[in-house]
């Protein structure tokens, strides 16, 4: 019996025995490639269990931190750290001090798995919060010489145990910290695999996402290690990076948000890039603008899949799929197991119709447990055994679900409801337009207005009367946009989605100055 055979039924039903299944099946293959290390699935078994052990012999903490950059050694913290049956708070290695001070102050954490190369950044938190450090260092990362011994790991993990802490990005006031179990985490895989099946042993996975986050969890290191696929793990997105990987390693499947699509799309390269290989693209994080999925998949020829989902939600509810007809604009089907309704935005309680737009509640075995300590606001999110997400939505009549927003970012013109998300597609079929995004700003006359921000394509200028035309064509008076700003780029938030809480400030300070032209 090998070591992966034997310690298997300790992590029934956590997202570790998908890594020991295919360290058992598959020991040979490539597990991660970086650069030019690559770590087959046997060294990245005996690497999770190593350090599994590693952080089970300085106390069994309850709580382990892991701040490390994208690369090997973050997918082998991330999978230790559930190993040795602890939760995980998986940080931003970019955060500051007081950040991180925050997070871990608030969860309690007993320790931290760091990379060495963060040491001026991680060292003195440590110090100050008296947590141990097990450092990760070059050598280190994604390799372990020593098998660890079973009598220092956990006799079973329990799949209802919490697994991850994961902090939400705070972008109204203080962040809260989301409890998922190792049981919602596990059956999230299973439910988004069972709309996007994967083939095993044969998909090569590009990851330039953060491993810290939840999109870059589900969609690279756990779906990878479900098929025992290959991760080609990028330390941060860049696209001449993005363009290599492609071409040298023939990755078949790409997931990405609206952001990096966007980005390709723009480079020089992006019609020269050979894509033969590709098979299919996933889009989450946020909405992915319907211009852009026709000009992607009319060039690249693969169809990119749009999912929706949270951090509360473990974090998939929904995707469209190669198993039904998919629907651009749509984030397609709820996922196997998973109740999705829309309600009235108001009180929450009344379900709508087809066609009607409210704010949409899920529940399922892959829902969040509830935040940490804030009793109040897990109350008010988890209400009737419901998720309410916060965003807005409907259904079509074919139970397609189309998001339309967030609450907080309805904007109301002359009390008229206005949802940027429509208003950015009509500005992003426009094709002067690069990138978009509308805000709402005061306004003493309508209560409020629209300001719409935009990217123009190299070479295609700032003609702001074009863009008034062009909009005036296609969306009633009330939804067009009473100010156009010209940027070399959107503000972005540290996992490339669109920061409309920055546009907003601007948006504001531009509306204290008074009218400015196109």
């Amino acid at each position: 019996m090998s070591d992966f055979e034997e310690l298997l039924p300790r992590y029934r039903g956590t997202v570790v025995e998908l890594v020991l299944q295919a360290a058992l099946r598959w020991p040979s293959r490539a597990a991660l490639i970086c650069g030019e290390a690559a770590i087959s699935y046997a060294d990245y078994g005996h690497a999770v269990i190593a350090l599994a052990a590693r952080i089970r012999e300085i106390g069994k903490p309850k709580r382990v931190a892991v701040v490390m950059p994208n690369g090997p050694g973050a997918c082998v913290a991330h999978f230790g750290v559930l190993a040795a049956g602890a939760q995980l708070l998986p940080m931003n290695p970019a955060y500051t001090p007081k950040e991180l001070a925050f997070q871990l102050r608030d969860a309690q954490c007993g320790a931290i798995v760091a990379d060495a190369v963060l040491h001026a950044l991680v060292e003195p938190l440590a110090e100050e919060l008296g947590l141990q450090i097990l450092w990760l260092n070059a050598a280190e990362k994604g390799r372990a010489d020593a098998r660890a011994d079973g009598q220092r790991l956990p006799a079973r993990v329990d799949p209802d145990a919490l697994g991850i802490l994961q902090y939400t990005g705070g972008t109204s006031g203080r962040p809260k910290g989301v409890n998922l179990s190792h049981a919602a985490l596990r059956t999230n895989v299973a439910q988004r695999e069972a709309l996007l099946p994967t083939r095993e042993a044969a998909e090569t996975i590009l990851c330039a996402m953060p491993l810290f986050h939840s999109y870059g969890m589900a969609m690279g290191l756990y779906l990878a290690a479900r098929c025992a696929g290959t991760l080609v793990v990028l330390p941060a997105f860049r696209r001449d990076d993005v363009f290599d990987a492609i071409e040298r390693h023939r990755i078949t499947i790409l997931p990405g948000s609206p952001s990096i699509y966007v980005s390709l799309m723009a480079h020089p390269r992006f019609a020269s890039t050979d894509w033969s290989s590709l098979c299919v693209c996933y889009s989450g994080a946020s909405a992915l603008p319907v211009p852009v999925l026709a000009q992607w998949e009319q060039t690249v020829r693969v169809q990119i899949f749009e999912g929706y989902g949270m951090t509360e939600a473990g974090p998939v509810l929904s995707f469209n799929g190669p198993l039904q007809p998919p629907k651009a604009g749509s984030v397609g089907l709820p996922l196997p197991g998973t109740e999705i309704q829309v309600v009235d935005a108001e009180t929450g309680m009344q379900r709508l119709g087809a066609g009607q737009c409210g704010e949409i509640r899920a529940r399922g075995p892959q829902i969040m447990q509830g935040y940490r300590n804030l009793p109040a606001e897990s109350a008010q999110a988890l209400r009737d055994g419901w998720l309410h997400t916060g965003d807005l939505g409907e259904f079509d009549t074919d139970g397609y679900l189309f998001i339309r927003g967030r609450k907080k970012d309805l904007i109301i013109v002359g009390g008229y409801n206005v949802y940027p998300r429509e208003v950015e597609e009509v500005l992003l079929e426009h094709p002067s337009v690069l990138e978009a995004a509308v805000v709402g700003a005061p306004d003493s006359y309508l209560g409020e207005v629209l300001h719409a921000y935009v990217v123009p394509r190299p070479g295609a200028g700032h003609d702001g009367e074009a863009l008034m035309r062009h909009c005036a064509q296609r969306i009633v008076r009330y939804k067009q946009p009473a100010h156009y700003h010209w940027l070399d780029e959107l503000p972005k938030t540290g996992i490339n989605k669109i920061d409309k809480k920055a546009l907003g400030i601007l948006a504001g300070s531009a509306a204290q100055k008074g009218p400015s032209p196109c």
